[in-house]
């Protein structure tokens, strides 16, 4: 596959499909145990516990917001010693707040659990992934990057039946107990599978002496930048997520039809992906960014010009948004700053989109109570900001002081 054909380092013992394949499968595991675990537990677990489902959405919130701070310390961690470790034991972090979850019986102790949860969410989704992929790839990580969003792309396809089938057939808290099960049989071995990170000292170091390139800009300027841009499509992506079938039917399409229309959003981020994988993936990923960040607007246009007939048109525009932005998550920090010191700064740019993410459902939610439909007009100026922000981006690679934090693969 052409997806998996980029030079790498030296010394690998084991080929970049099979990396791609491992992580990108216990990325599944790590999204569908976590993040989408509320979706279909939140229900269940109040009702038990005697709170209202809100409880659960504010715990998963909370543990957004946690790893959202982790995040700087994970990726400079990663920088420095490789992420192997540090995804292995994110999956013991995973496994004991599953299983503490699992015997909850008040909110104090749920409360603990996702904590716990929220930690390994620092340390094992996707920002701990990418820093991982650079530090073994070094500039050639992009298409890895793009592989393994494809793979745990199907997170919410995959997890979300297997957890309304266990809680259907044996409770929500056998459904925490088998997800944990799963972390150490099949995550836990999967990351460990993955490469040792090669010593800091023996790969080569950025030139302190290098002059910056023409039209390059300062770091400073790029990540803040980066990190109003992410937080922006994070808004978008986590409140249109919330309040989308009620949107829907705000516009005058019935419960199916926002049904139907809902359930395009996944294949359209996979869809994308693969895009961003083939054709999309010839070009700079700042190409890709701008044309992700206006999908979302042009979709809410065509909402509201054709309302109903067009819901399929918007969600799958959105959709294809998201999926795309995910993947520019690595791949344009990676392109801008280069492999060196990639996982601290990834963190540190994904810090806001983390209480952005958290804030969404509710802020959108209020917004919906107050003014409507009109809400989508909300996130279509947002989306716009950040596409606006990324236009002051330049193709030339940031300048910086050289960071000891990592490393770069040639």
């Amino acid at each position: 596959m052409r997806l998996f054909m980029s030079p790498v380092p030296a010394g690998r013992a084991r080929g970049p499909f099979a990396i791609v394949l491992a992580l990108g499968t216990a990325q599944t595991i790590a999204w569908a145990s976590s993040y989408y675990l509320p979706a279909i537990l939140a229900a269940p677990i109040a009702r038990d516990l005697g709170l209202s489902p809100t409880w659960v959405f504010a715990a998963l919130s909370g543990a957004l917001v946690i790893s959202g701070l982790l995040g700087p310390r994970v990726g400079h961690a990663i920088d420095m010693f490789g992420g192997r470790s540090q995804l292995a034991i994110s999956n013991l972090v995973f496994a004991a707040g599953l299983l503490l979850l699992s015997v909850a019986h008040g909110a104090a102790v749920l409360i603990a659990a996702w904590v716990l949860l929220g930690i390994g969410m620092g340390m094992g989704l996707y920002e701990a992934a990418f820093a991982t992929l650079a530090r073994i790839y070094g500039t050639h990580a992009r298409r890895a990057i793009t592989g393994i969003t494809l793979i745990a792309g199907f997170a919410s396809t995959l997890g979300w039946p297997l957890t309304t089938w266990l809680d259907s057939e044996y409770g929500w808290r056998v459904a925490c107990q088998v997800w944990a099960v799963i972390h150490i049989v099949l995550a836990l071995p999967l990351n460990l599978s993955l490469p040792r990170a090669v010593p800091l000292d023996q790969m080569p170091q950025p030139d302190a002496r290098a002059s910056p390139q023409p039209g390059a800009q300062s770091e400073t300027f790029a990540m803040v930048l980066l990190a109003y841009m992410f937080a922006a499509a994070s808004f978008v992506s986590s409140g249109i997520s919330a309040i989308l079938p009620t949107m829907l039917v705000a516009f005058g399409a019935t419960p199916a039809q926002a049904l139907l229309a809902g359930a395009l959003v996944g294949p359209a981020q996979v869809g994308a992906r693969l895009l961003e994988a083939g054709w999309l993936g010839r070009f700079h990923p700042l190409l890709s960014a701008r044309l992700a960040m206006l999908m979302n607007p042009i979709g809410v246009v065509a909402l509201v010009l054709g309302g109903p007939l067009l819901a399929s048109t918007f969600t799958v525009l959105y959709g294809a948004g998201n999926g795309i932005i995910t993947i520019a998550r690595g791949t344009l920090p990676l392109v801008l700053f280069g492999p060196a010191g990639f996982g601290r700064r990834v963190g540190m740019i994904s810090l806001p989109s983390r209480v952005t993410g958290a804030a969404a459902p509710l802020a959108l939610g209020l917004m919906v109570e107050h003014i409507g439909s009109n809400a989508l007009w909300i996130s279509a100026l947002v989306s716009v900001s950040a596409f606006l922000a990324l236009l002051l981006l330049r193709t030339g690679q940031a300048t910086s002081t050289p960071i000891q934090a990592g490393g770069q693969n040639s």
